[in-house]
């Protein structure tokens, strides 16, 4: 059975994930087969679309591991798309105002307290199979809705944004807001992490859980980094994604080999 992302939110213990950009399912095998308990299907940097998406969740299913789905913009058309495919926790990117988190969270929810269509017909719904009311009160209890904050908009109303009780997580992206604040992807410039690390602080102090990516190619300073985020309450974290995985490893034998 395949790990349950909520429970891995909620667990004390460290969990490691990556990203899905490369549109083959038989990666999210050998993602699960080597020790990951969760990947985010990225449909806003990775070439395909909802299709492919649902083909790569059932993949994540059948290898046992947890899945979300990044949607391309907070659109509650993906959102609803993403969670009717059977995929319980959508990545909102570029979060930045408390407005947003409300509509993003509300895109999760069925009527009358959200704006989730109601159809039975869909894999999560056991395509008319299931009880529909069993099924809501299960849906209700495991989706939710991650944001990802990484824009210096964002930074400047994380405050506001974090109050919202709703939001499954929190995520932050220090090279997006590196750009965001005119440092060209310098995303270990100290003015970056110094504003990653506050919000970090802030949702942590506020009992929230934080999802931190660490995307340094250099395993030695992701041990670093890993190792100061738990320092900060910080247990799950997004290794890298695919493509830099698979890059370094093909480095790794044509360096050993030349």
């Amino acid at each position: 059975m395949a790990k349950d992302l909520k429970s891995l939110l909620e667990s004390d213990n460290v969990s490691l994930g990556t990203w899905s950009q490369i549109a083959a399912p038989e990666m999210v095998d050998l993602i699960g087969l080597n020790g990951f308990e969760f990947t985010i299907i990225d449909c806003e940097h990775g070439f395909f679309g909802m299709e492919t998406a649902e083909n790569l969740s059932r993949a994540a299913d059948a290898v046992g591991i947890a899945s979300a789905l990044r949607v391309p913009a907070n659109d509650p058309v993906m959102i609803m798309k993403a969670l009717d495919a059977g995929i319980r926790h959508v990545v909102v990117p570029n979060m930045s105002s408390a407005e947003e988190a409300g509509r993003a969270v509300a895109a999760t929810r069925f009527g009358p307290h959200g704006l989730r269509g109601a159809c039975p017909c869909c894999r999560s719904g056991g395509h008319f199979i299931r009880n529909w009311k069993a099924y809501v009160a299960e849906e209700e209890a495991r989706v939710g809705a991650i944001a990802l904050v990484e824009t210096r908009e964002g930074y400047e109303n994380f405050a506001e944004i974090c109050k919202n009780g709703e939001i499954s997580a929190f995520m932050f992206g220090p090279f997006d807001l590196s750009v965001s604040m005119g440092l060209e992807g310098n995303w270990r410039d100290q003015r970056v992490m110094s504003a990653v690390g506050d919000m970090v602080n802030r949702a942590v102090d506020a009992g929230r859980t934080v999802i931190m990516p660490v995307f340094s190619p250099d395993k030695s300073e992701c041990s670093e980094q890993i190792a100061d985020w738990r320092s900060r309450g910080v247990n799950t974290f997004v290794i890298g994604s695919d493509k830099i995985l698979v890059a370094d490893s093909l480095s790794e034998w044509t360096t050993a080999l030349a």
